[in-house]
């Protein structure tokens, strides 16, 4: 049987306040659970008994070196349902100061960001099967600059994404 889908993660963070409330107010996630030095969040939406575990290790932790001097995860990517969605984080994102760029991938349309301890994160949305082309596949292979308002013109804002790929059809 083989992986199904990504359950939960868990990321080591300087202070779990400050992680919680930026992923309160940037994803809507809320607190499902927390002790001290610790929290367990849930997308909104989600099943899952939690989404995103935060574990306090202190002011003093050094910032993460993976991929410029270690090994190490480079990030964790997030779906919405829509591209107003999409364009509603990336507004948030940026209010936030938190956006770091956005990439037209073909088949996902993404915003990458990062979080108070600098971890970087992805929010994308993926074309649906019914409307995946040959010109959108062949685009996976290269990164272009997103622009979210041609891409609601060309899918609608309001259609659901990742029908047939990562969500049942």
């Amino acid at each position: 049987m083989p992986v199904q889908r990504l359950n939960h993660a868990v990321l080591y963070v300087r202070d779990v306040e400050r992680s919680v409330a930026f992923y309160r107010e940037a994803l809507g996630f809320e607190v499902v659970m927390g002790m001290r030095g610790a929290a367990f969040l849930q997308a909104p939406g989600s099943a899952n008994d939690h989404d995103l575990g935060l574990f306090q290790i202190g002011a003093d932790a050094a910032p993460s070196g993976a991929g410029r001097t270690s090994v190490g995860l480079y990030h964790l990517a997030w779906e919405v349902d829509t591209l107003d969605e999409l364009e509603r984080i990336a507004a948030r994102l940026t209010e936030l100061d938190a956006l770091v760029g956005s990439s037209d991938h073909g088949s996902t349309k993404a915003l990458y960001a990062k979080d108070p301890d600098g971890l970087e994160f992805e929010v994308s949305w993926l074309v649906p099967a019914a409307l995946l082309t040959d010109e959108i596949l062949a685009a996976r292979s290269r990164i272009r600059p997103l622009d979210l308002a041609a891409e609601k013109e060309r899918f609608g804002a309001q259609t659901r994404g990742g029908v047939g790929v990562s969500v049942p059809a």
